[in-house]
């Protein structure tokens, strides 16, 4: 389990840096994820973003069966762009691209 745990840390702590060096902040961040049509979990992963003023676009796959789910939110720090990933981690069936 600890050794999930420091990969998790580790994938963090990259993933803290790409966003520092790819864009400016406070700015817009664009989220995306994939999630089972059938899924409740779709309602429950837009309640995340419910008082972050969401920009929502969602789309079907050809058969119906996923849906993609972008979203475009201002943010103010890349730690807030991964408290909302791993909110988002806490859904199960969703697909975080």
């Amino acid at each position: 389990m600890a050794q999930t745990q420091s990969k998790s840390d580790d994938f963090y702590s990259r993933f803290y840096d790409q966003l520092l060096e790819s864009q400016s902040w406070p700015g817009v961040y664009l989220f995306k994820f994939i999630v089972k049509a059938e899924s409740q979990h779709l309602n429950k992963l837009k309640k995340i973003f419910n008082n972050l003023n969401p920009n929502f676009s969602e789309r079907s796959s050809s058969k119906n069966t996923f849906t993609s789910l972008s979203i475009k939110v201002k943010m103010d720090t890349p730690e807030s762009v991964i408290q909302v990933y791993k909110k988002a981690g806490e859904l199960e069936g969703i697909i975080a691209l």
